[in-house]
């Protein structure tokens, strides 16, 4: 059974969605003490969290990108702003998922049960690949040179991996958003944007600038 641990913090909401995940065939638990919120959630070890982004003390956002420095569990940021922006700021914080309160439960199932898949199915690839000189654990999610190591978040490296297995040639977006949300009537268009633009800036840093190119109306190639 799966963990879900549930970050919000109106208590009538709080209850109610543990009780629905719980209904749901889940193991649901949820954050009470926010004021040491980032430390609570790693000892939870829950296998998806749900995170609503007005939590007090530290904003779900600034949360995200705290926890993301040391686990890479899937994260849904839960939200009632709709906006755009807060969507991109939040998948550039590492966010696996996004969703929109009021949500239909239906949906909410339906997204934890794409994120908890694809999270799965890369867990379980096995084995090295070599991408210019360096060691590419798709299982861990890292690039190695022998001394450094780059670690990338679980959507990175989906999109890494399907960029490697078709190095060379053009990757479209429905394939790269197929590995991702396996699930066409889920896809994030901006997601994927974001997504694609943070694992550029990765590998740059890394020192391998202009790894991935943008052919317009086609897709990427991985060089």
């Amino acid at each position: 059974m799966y963990k879900i641990y549930v970050i919000e913090d109106e208590k009538s909401i709080r209850d109610d969605l543990v009780t629905f995940l719980s209904n749901s065939g889940y193991d649901a638990d949820a954050l009470t003490d926010f004021k040491n919120a980032k430390e609570e959630i790693i000892k939870a070890n829950a296998d998806l969290i749900l995170m609503d982004i007005n939590i007090p003390y530290l904003n779900g956002q600034m949360l995200l990108a705290e926890l993301r420095k040391e686990i890479d569990t899937p994260i849904i940021m839960v939200t009632s702003k709709v906006s755009e922006a807060d969507e991109v700021l939040s998948m550039s914080f590492g966010a696996d998922d996004y969703i929109t309160k009021p949500y239909n439960p239906t949906i909410l199932l339906l997204r934890i049960s794409a994120v908890l898949k694809r999270y799965n199915k890369n867990t379980v690839s096995s084995g090295t690949q070599k991408y210019e000189g360096l060691d590419v654990n798709v299982a861990k999610g890292s690039l190695t040179d022998g001394e450094r190591e780059l670690i990338l978040t679980k959507n990175e490296m989906i999109i890494f991996e399907a960029l490697l297995e078709k190095k060379g040639e053009i990757v479209s977006r429905d394939y790269i958003m197929d590995k991702l949300w396996n699930n066409e009537e889920y896809i994030n268009d901006n997601a994927l944007t974001v997504n694609i633009s943070r694992l550029r800036s990765k590998l740059a840093d890394f020192g391998i600038p202009d790894a991935i190119e943008t052919r317009k109306k086609q897709g990427y190639v991985l060089k």
